[in-house]
């Protein structure tokens, strides 16, 4: 299968920053789509920000303007700058990725998560 590996959550206050990056890993053919998702405890899951190979992005509501979502191509990573953090972003981090294998099937990857705390 294909692995995902994020880093750089943590502890932050409100109104300061964090990148988070997530590694794709494994024997990929290619790799259509990469993005973020969160979930804070006892909410369901949610699209924060996605961005396909061609670097079309789309950002959920809440996060527009203070996040931004890149991408390494040649290092299969995907970034997540995040900006004027506030407490409502606290949740754990999941990268995601849509990836294409050498045997042509296609399937969706989810990272372990990474904790990200926003204190006021």
């Amino acid at each position: 299968q294909v692995q995902l590996v994020e880093s750089g959550g943590g502890l932050v206050q409100a109104g300061g920053s964090l990148r988070l990056s997530c590694a794709a890993s494994g024997i990929i053919f290619s790799i259509n789509a990469m993005g973020w998702y969160r979930q804070a405890p006892g909410k369901q899951r949610e699209l924060v920000a996605i961005i396909t190979s061609g670097g079309s992005t789309n950002y959920a509501d809440s996060v527009k303007g203070r996040f931004t979502i890149s991408r390494d191509n040649a290092k299969n990573t995907v970034y997540l700058q995040m900006n004027s953090l506030k407490p409502e972003d606290t949740a754990v981090y999941y990268c995601y990725a849509s990836a294409r294998l050498f045997s042509g099937s296609l399937g969706d990857y989810w990272g372990q998560g990474t904790q990200v705390t926003v204190s006021s």
